[in-house]
């Protein structure tokens, strides 16, 4: 089929097979079990995360409250980072307790499966652990767990989505790459191929909802609408369960982006040269 296009914003894994799983545990009584939901795992992948923390006898009460860093290197690049802040609040942990924190991550595309040294498999590094937001000392942060997990390609037969029409060029945050995005025309279209199977669609972006009031979103497949809603947050994230009745009989289907109200940001503020004519910002389409 024809070449992907993809783009990440935060970032997520496909058919991971774990390996080996160091612990290192510098946070006294505390442990830390990770699984996925997905197994095996691959890249450009979605899967739930389940983190199992556990005090133990020896647990000294936290004096504040920390956040998680999550951490998945390959090699010495950092692809995807997932870092929360946990509920509850670390400063309210006790002794011989377990606490259990599920998470949604993307593992985005990083696997070049023409380069000749690759066998298969890559391999990933999983860091876990906890970090003060506040500390600026350049110690702030402990890890607790570090695990090796193994990576295939996607299997055969996932869809490839093209931007086909009505996309403007990928645009990246210039301090962090993980961050891209594309806006939208006021409509704009993506081919995907049909797997003749029931998937999951998640789409993730933003709206202007400072200067352009009240904009109706629709997302249609093959022509017909299967949600219209107003953004009332700059950022967004949809889910759907696709039936596969919904994506017709040919070997691919068009999904539709589109809104009432686009704008031109040269119109709006004084400041730009923007002469585009803008919809959406959109980071993130996933179909499998």
């Amino acid at each position: 089929m024809l070449r992907i296009k993809r783009f990440w914003i935060f970032l997520a894994i496909a058919a991971m097979a774990v390996v080996g799983c160091q612990k290192k545990t510098q946070v006294k009584g505390v442990s830390l079990e990770v699984s996925f939901a997905e197994n095996p795992l691959s890249d450009n992948l979605i899967t739930d995360v389940t983190y199992v923390w556990k005090t133990d006898g020896d647990f000294e009460k936290l004096d504040r409250d920390f956040n998680v860093f999550v951490h998945f290197w390959h090699n010495e690049n950092m692809i995807l980072q997932d870092d929360y802040a946990p509920e509850p609040a670390t400063s309210s942990w006790e002794k011989g307790k377990t606490y259990t924190i599920k998470r949604r991550i993307f593992i985005p595309k990083f696997i070049d499966e023409f380069d000749p040294k690759f066998k298969k498999e890559e391999t990933l590094r999983l860091s876990v652990g906890i970090v003060n937001p506040f500390d600026r000392s350049g110690d702030a942060s402990r890890e607790v767990l570090s695990r090796k997990i193994k990576v295939s390609p996607p299997p055969v037969g996932t869809p490839e989505v093209i931007y086909e029409s009505g996309w403007y060029d990928l645009e990246v945050d210039q301090n962090n790459v993980l961050k891209q995005w594309r806006w939208t025309a006021k409509e704009a279209k993506c081919v995907i191929d049909n797997p003749r199977r029931d998937a999951l669609l998640v789409i993730k972006g933003g709206a202007n909802i400072t200067d352009v009031k009240d904009q109706k979103v629709t997302f249609k497949i093959n022509g017909l609408a299967f949600d219209e809603f107003t953004p009332t947050e700059w950022l967004f994230e949809k889910t759907y369960k696709i039936q596969k009745e919904m994506l017709g009989e040919k070997d691919e289907f068009i999904l539709s982006i589109g809104m009432d109200k686009p704008f031109v940001p040269a119109k709006i503020l004084a400041t730009s040269k923007d002469e585009r004519e803008l919809g959406l910002q959109i980071s993130f389409i996933y179909f499998r």
